[in-house]
Order: C-alpha cells, then sequence, then structure tokens
C-alpha cells in the first residue's frame, strides 16, 4: 500500500512531491555517498545540501535518520573516531540546517527485512556495515525573537519601570518556581521546604519581592552587579528618590572587610537588579517582624555579573532560609537546619541516580578547595561560617551550593541571633539531575521539561547530542592607563552570542617595548547545548563581538 517514487534528488526532496505530502514523519538515507571515489568533502556538500533539503518537508516533531560507515560521522559514538578534518562532520553540517543529534545507535542490518547493502563504489557489491551507526536528527528549536523587555516594579514608595539588560532578556519572568511550575528547580524548593518543615515551624514569604535594590551594595565589586536606569519620562524626581531611599529595600553588609572589592557607584542612588534576597531579609530583620524559632523561607531569582565558566551563572535561583534562635542555642540550630538539608538532599539525589551523594559542611576557616563563582560572590556579601557543599561523580569532592552565616551585630537583639542558609537552587538541580550546562535550565525546548513531570525528578537525558564547536580568536590593545574589565568583556560576549560562547581563554599578554601598550589574545569557543548551531552563524556572532568589544571597551582591534 506504499507510494514508491524512483530517481529521487535528495537535495531537492520538495520538488518530487505535492504540497500536500511535504509532511514526512520519518526521513531514512543509509550510507548516502557522492560515489566512486569522492572525498570527504563532496559528502560533507552533499549532506549539508541533503539536510537544507528535509528541513522543507520534514514534519515539526519529525526524524532525520541516517547511516553511516564506522567513523564517518565524526563524533565521539565512532570508535575508533577519526579525526575531525578527516570525517562528514555530521553533527556540524546538519546544524547549519536546523537539525540537532538527538540519538544515536548501532546500525543492524539483519533486523531490516529484506535490506541488503550494496552500492560499493557505485557497484553492485556489498561494503562493510561493521561498527555502522544510526544517527537520529530533529529539528532544533529556533532562536528566542527577544525585542527589548520592558519591566516595572515597586521599589519603596515608588513604581520603577526599566528596560531589562539584553544579556538577561530570556530570564526575566520565567516563573520557574509557580505553582504550575513542574522545573527542577521548584521541586527543589518544595521538597527541601518539606524537609525542613518537619523540624521547624516555616513560613513562605510570598509577597512579591521587587527586582530592583537601590543604592550601592557595600564590599560588591561594582562589575559584578547590573546597573539599571529606569526608563525615559520615567525615572524618579530627586525628592522622590530621596523619600524611596527611606523605603527601599537596600544591603546591609555582613560584617567583613572588603573595602578592596568594592568600587564606587557612579550614581548614588542608581538602581540596580538584586544580586541576592539577603537585603530583603534584612528589611525584614530591623522591623523585627521574624517570629523565634519560625523558619522564614525567601525564594526567586537572582542576577549577578560573572566571568564565563561552566558553573557561573548570571542568573540563578536562590532560597534563602531565615531562622532567629535563642542565643547561646546558634550553633545547635544551624546543625540541626543543616542535618536536615543534607538528608533531604541526599534521598533526592539517591532516589534520582541510586547513588549516595557525599555532603558536607565545612567551616570557612578551613575550606580548603576553590571558591565557585557562587561561594566567591557570597564571601563579597560579608562574613561566612559555613560552606555546604555536594560531591557527586566525577567530582566527589564538592562543589559549593550553600552558605551558612548570622547576621551582623546590628541586627542582633541581647536574646536572639539570626540565622542564615543561601542555597543556589540551580546548582543543586545540575547535581541531583545529571545536568552538565546550567544554560539547559533556562532552554525553551519543550523536551528539558517534558522529562520531569511536576513534583518529581529524574536523570536529565540530553536531547542534543555532541554539539559542535567553533574556536575563534581575538587579539587588541588595551587603552593606556585603564584597567581591562574583564567581566565587562565576558558579558559582551554572552549578550552578543545569546549565551552561546563556553568559554574564554586569556591565549597571550603581550606589552610593547618602549610604548609601554599593552595587547591581550583571548580564544572564544562558542557552542550551544540545546540548539543548532552552524560554522557560519558562529562566525557571524564573532564579527559582532569584535564590533562590540571596539565600541563599548574601547580597544583597538590587531
Amino acid at each position: 500500500g506504499a507510494e514508491v517514487v524512483f530517481s529521487v534528488d535528495c537535495t531537492k526532496l520538495k520538488e518530487h512531491f505535492l504540497p500536500g505530502e511535504r509532511e514526512f514523519d520519518r526521513i531514512y538515507f543509509n550510507f548516502p555517498h557522492c560515489g566512486r571515489k569522492a572525498g570527504v568533502a563532496k559528502n560533507r556538500e552533499l549532506l549539508a545540501c541533503f539536510f537544507h533539503s528535509c528541513s522543507e518537508v520534514l514534519a515539526e516533531q519529525g526524524e532525520v535518520h541516517m547511516a553511516l560507515c564506522n567513523g564517518q560521522g565524526g563524533t565521539p559514538a565512532d570508535q575508533p573516531r577519526r579525526e575531525w578534518h578527516n570525517s562528514w562532520q555530521i553533527v556540524a553540517v546538519a546544524a547549519g540546517a536546523g537539525f540537532i543529534l538527538s540519538d544515536v545507535h548501532p546500525f543492524k542490518a539483519e533486523t531490516i527485512h529484506g535490506y541488503k547493502c550494496t552500492g560499493y563504489r557505485s557497484q553492485d557489491k556489498s561494503f562493510c556495515v561493521e561498527g555502522a551507526l544510526n544517527h537520529i536528527f530533529t529539528r532544533s528549536t529556533p532562536p528566542p525573537c527577544l525585542t527589548h523587555v520592558s519591566c516595572k516594579t515597586q521599589l519603596g514608595s515608588q513604581k520603577v519601570s526599566f528596560q531589562v539588560p539584553q544579556v538577561l532578556m530570556d530570564k526575566i519572568n520565567r516563573g520557574f518556581l509557580k505553582v504550575n511550575s513542574s522545573h527542577p528547580v521548584r521541586t527543589i524548593k518544595e521538597k527541601l521546604s518539606a524537609g525542613l518543615s518537619q523540624a521547624f515551624p516555616l513560613q513562605n514569604i510570598s509577597s512579591c519581592l521587587p527586582l530592583l535594590l537601590q543604592g550601592h551594595p557595600d564590599g560588591v565589586c561594582h562589575s559584578n552587579i547590573f546597573w539599571i536606569t529606569p526608563s525615559p519620562g520615567e525615572a524618579p524626581s530627586t525628592e522622590e528618590t530621596s523619600q524611596g531611599l527611606a523605603n527601599a529595600v537596600g544591603f546591609s553588609h555582613f560584617g567583613q572587610d572588603t573595602d578592596r572589592n568594592a568600587q564606587e557607584c557612579p550614581i548614588p542612588n542608581q538602581f540596580y537588579l538584586r544580586p541576592s534576597l539577603l537585603p530583603h531579609a534584612q528589611a525584614i530583620m530591623k522591623k523585627g517582624a521574624f517570629s523565634p524559632g519560625t523558619l522564614h523561607v525567601f525564594s526567586g531569582p537572582v542576577f549577578r555579573q560573572c566571568r564565563i565558566t561552566p558553573h557561573s551563572m548570571p542568573a540563578f535561583h536562590e532560597m534563602l532560609v531565615v531562622l532567629a534562635v535563642s542565643r547561646g542555642t546558634e550553633h545547635s540550630c544551624i546543625q540541626m537546619l543543616v542535618d536536615n538539608i543534607k538528608t533531604t538532599t541526599s534521598s533526592l539525589h539517591q532516589a534520582v541516580s541510586g547513588i549516595k551523594p557525599s555532603i558536607s559542611l565545612q567551616e570557612a576557616t578551613s575550606f580548603g578547595a576553590e571558591l565557585n563563582d557562587f561561594a566567591a560572590f557570597e564571601c563579597q556579601l560579608g562574613e561566612i561560617q559555613h560552606f555546604l557543599c555536594v560531591g557527586t561523580e566525577p567530582d566527589p569532592s564538592g562543589s559549593c551550593v550553600g552558605v551558612i552565616r548570622t547576621a551582623p551585630d546590628e541586627l542582633k537583639s541581647s536574646e536572639l541571633v539570626v540565622v542564615l542558609a543561601s542555597l543556589n537552587l540551580d546548582l543543586l538541580a545540575m547535581l541531583l539531575c545529571g545536568i552538565s550546562d546550567w544554560r539547559m535550565l533556562w532552554t525553551w525546548d519543550r523536551r528539558f521539561l517534558q522529562q520531569f513531570p511536576e513534583g518529581e525528578l529524574r536523570l536529565f537525558k540530553s536531547f542534543s547530542l555532541y554539539p559542535p564547536s567553533y574556536v575563534h580568536d581575538v587579539s587588541f590593545w588595551v587603552p593606556d592607563g585603564e584597567e581591562f574589565d574583564e567581566v565587562a568583556f565576558h558579558t559582551l560576549a554572552r549578550r552578543v552570542s545569546g549565551e552561546m560562547v563556553i568559554s574564554i581563554q586569556l591565549r597571550d599578554s603581550f606589552q610593547q617595548p618602549g610604548t609601554g601598550r599593552r595587547s591581550l589574545c583571548y580564544r572564544v569557543t562558542f557552542q550551544s547545548c540545546d540548539r543548532a548551531l552552524g560554522c557560519r552563524e558562529a562566525a557571524e556572532m564573532q564579527l559582532r563581538f569584535r564590533e562590540e568589544i571596539q565600541q563599548h571597551l574601547g580597544v583597538t582591534l590587531r
């Protein structure tokens, strides 16, 4: 009952089918080849044309199945693996047409009834299919079309409207912690809250916490903050600003001298996106509104400018637990609080992976491991007593996912001590669910959330395997007498690429004899974790990046 069509040109599929017949659920191409002794370049060109042709006739949820001989694909699934330049580079070629590799498995000709391998050197001869692989491609989610995003927030007695920084446009108002969300960060927050409620009376702070803070956060490096200018026509007057400052939430520093990190804010009453939920807790502490012995739980996204590393997040979800206890009992309460978090985290990880993780509470004075960006920034906010670390394979030593501190003296009373525990829910989600790239938590691809039914945590299975990476170098002269702002450099890379830069490494620093001019050379690696990224698109990003750093950082390109 099937229709068979002959002499179909695989690079012009839509020409062989009527418009109503162009929604194929599967397209199979077993062992494509240009014929005779065509080299890898010609076969790459064939595949590129084929994938572009597939994009015109494949259903939205359709699949392209391609079988290749051992080594041809050039992916880690090939054993042995050919050198990249000597392979067909199938994932990069498919990415150019908007496809991602979603699965790969051995090709077994014996399971296909009536199938016969022929065509060796364009002859009616069989060829070797031992070790051959079947590659399954799916459509990539198109890049989000994000225009300028405007937000309005209540700040003290004022309503402030502002433009969201471009690098954060896809991270504002995503609603991951809302009641109907099945996102793993919400599931982890709810599980931790449920565990804590068994040991303490618990109150969730459900009021809408403003995204903006005002003033200047003491001790925090200026370049780590997302500074905000209110939208034109909506900026408060000087009188309103002074009144607003009296009512607005701002930082009280947590008792540690970090002036070496502080830079004076150029505008005294400037607004900035909250880098922590601590100021909201401090505001309630100052009012004496905490019930002793009751856990108060704050949660929400926070925003920090940071360098590009595998676990550095410009936005993540923080869970801040605040507990006021009688003076002299704080150490036992901290231990009870941490034991509860450790028990819940351990049971969650064991339920997901079947492996018991190593969870440790390490004193700040004896912490031997290198601080990750989350912990390093928390140190800027003030003194820390303990780091909470979760270790899983292949890093059993652990990554810092939380910090424990007590409130500074000005927020204490003679009878009470306030204990605060800050947890990075995104890092916990990565460790518990086996998510290797933090960017996946923010993907628009529905296949991510489909793996997490509401209230359940599972091991994540990537739907984009072996994504191609593209390496570009950029070198430039730094303006004379100026310190180069590397955080701003990384933030520009995030913005221009839409978070498709995974690594920036300093390759060379050169000072010109005589003039003293300084030149820097960086290696920039582009790679997407969830959608197709072709070499041409990466090259265009690199060109835009060069233009942006010249315009915004005042460097002279080489």
